[in-house]
């Protein structure tokens, strides 16, 4: 658990996580009640510059290992050009032990998977954020990639090849879809508000090269709420991680969301959350033997925020939600459902055979289709058995009518006359 920065002012600032530990500890949801059903992970090694590497360029580590000093004499420092990211003296530092968290969590989650069926989910409490920092600086207020350096750590570490991402905070994680747009083994599949910061995250960016295909982005209209993501994680996430076969699932956890945020205008709930921690967890149980680690990305409203994470983890635990308790239904409003339909149909993500053949996400390349598995190629040769029983049948149509033609034009119209 991680803090960092003093900005009492600034949207991250260092009473967010602090905020989240007064929640668990009121709702009694730490380890002092819980024993062993939670156990909190405080003395984990920092990631190493190796680490931050596999997904940073190591111009930007040391150049800013470097601004640290400036950081110490001018007590903070902007590290983003015009942008919001800040440091002070200790940024690198801790930045380094939130990544590091990180990677802890995944060594926990793959040990504990080996000797039981359900092992606990990892939730990587760590500030600052990490989804937006992309491969050669800073942004968005994140330093380090979280969530991509784990990713990387995972595969190298641990021999886990195939890496799911979720991301549903509130903007689009253009860091972590940067960082992978080019990889076919790691599935990254962001939900966000269209039109937020940063910009980026359209339906067409679905990766490229070797990458193709996997990445999905689908932004969601405003005042998507409950219902919308309800449906966007039955008839999108699911789909999407039932063909990937991940080895572990990872998400980015933003809890910016909440129709209580500052910073954007969807309308998720404590609910929502609690769906999305529950859903993910049997996810993960069902795909990849339970391996399944969050990370705190988002969220500012300290309130919503608090309640949100401690509903996660009450979804950890296979207890009830708390939201009937702690959301208020006055603040919603009607949610723009046929959009969010739209949205959904655009990227082709209801799974009917011919949107199989139609959405981008598997559109016919030769490339493409050499990193099919060999069971998921069967499935889509199947589906054109049909198509192709209809091709013979036609040609063996036109073969028999030119055939007849031919016959016809060599009898004598004359022969049999008187």
């Amino acid at each position: 658990m991680i803090s960092l920065g003093f900005q009492e002012s600034h949207p991250e600032c260092n009473s967010r996580v602090p905020a989240i530990l007064t929640a668990l500890e009121k709702m009694k949801l730490t380890s002092k009640f819980r024993g062993s059903d939670i156990v909190e992970v405080q003395n984990f090694r920092p990631a190493t510059i190796d680490d931050i590497a596999s997904v940073h360029a190591g111009a930007y580590i040391s150049g800013l290992e470097k601004a640290m000093d400036q950081a110490s004499e001018k007590g903070l420092i902007f590290i983003e050009g015009s942008g919001p990211t800040y440091a002070t003296a200790t940024t690198f530092q801790e930045s380094l032990f939130a990544a590091g968290a990180g990677i802890s969590l995944v060594d926990s989650v793959v040990a504990a998977s080996k000797f039981r069926k359900d092992p606990p989910v990892g939730f990587a409490l760590i500030r600052p954020p990490g989804h937006h920092a992309v491969p050669k600086g800073p942004m968005g207020f994140c330093v380090f990639g979280n969530i991509a350096i784990a990713a990387r750590y995972a595969q190298r570490m641990h021999g886990l090849k195939r890496v799911f991402i979720i991301d549903f905070d509130v903007h689009h994680g253009n860091g972590t879809n940067d960082a992978f747009y080019e990889d076919p083994d790691i599935f990254f599949l962001s939900t966000h508000q269209a039109g937020s910061y940063p910009g980026t995250g359209k339906i067409d960016q679905i990766g490229s090269g070797s990458g193709e295909g996997s990445t999905l982005n689908l932004p969601l209209p405003g005042g998507s709420g409950d219902t919308a993501m309800r449906k966007v994680y039955d008839e999108v996430i699911v789909p999407c991680a039932q063909r990937f076969k991940p080895d572990i699932i990872l998400v980015s956890a933003g809890y910016d969301a909440h129709v209580l945020d500052p910073l954007a205008s969807l309308q998720f709930t404590t609910g929502t959350y609690y769906m999305l921690a529950s859903n993910i967890k049997q996810l993960a149980k069902d795909l990849c033997g339970g391996r399944c680690v969050f990370f705190l990305e988002g969220g500012y409203n300290l309130s919503s925020l608090s309640n949100s994470v401690a509903d996660s983890f009450c979804a950890f635990l296979g207890e009830r939600s708390l939201a009937a308790e702690l959301d208020d239904p006055a603040y919603l409003h009607e949610e723009p459902l046929n959009k969010v339909k739209q949205a959904i149909e655009k990227v082709g993500a209801d799974q009917s055979p011919q949107q199989a053949l139609t959405h981008p996400l598997l559109t016919w390349r030769v490339g493409f289709l050499q990193r099919w598995r060999q069971e998921d190629l069967f499935q889509y040769c199947s589906t054109l058995r049909w198509h192709t029983r209809w091709i013979l049948f036609a040609g063996e149509l036109l073969l028999g009518l030119y055939l007849g033609f031919v016959f016809w034009q060599r009898i004598p119209l004359n022969e049999g006359c008187a």
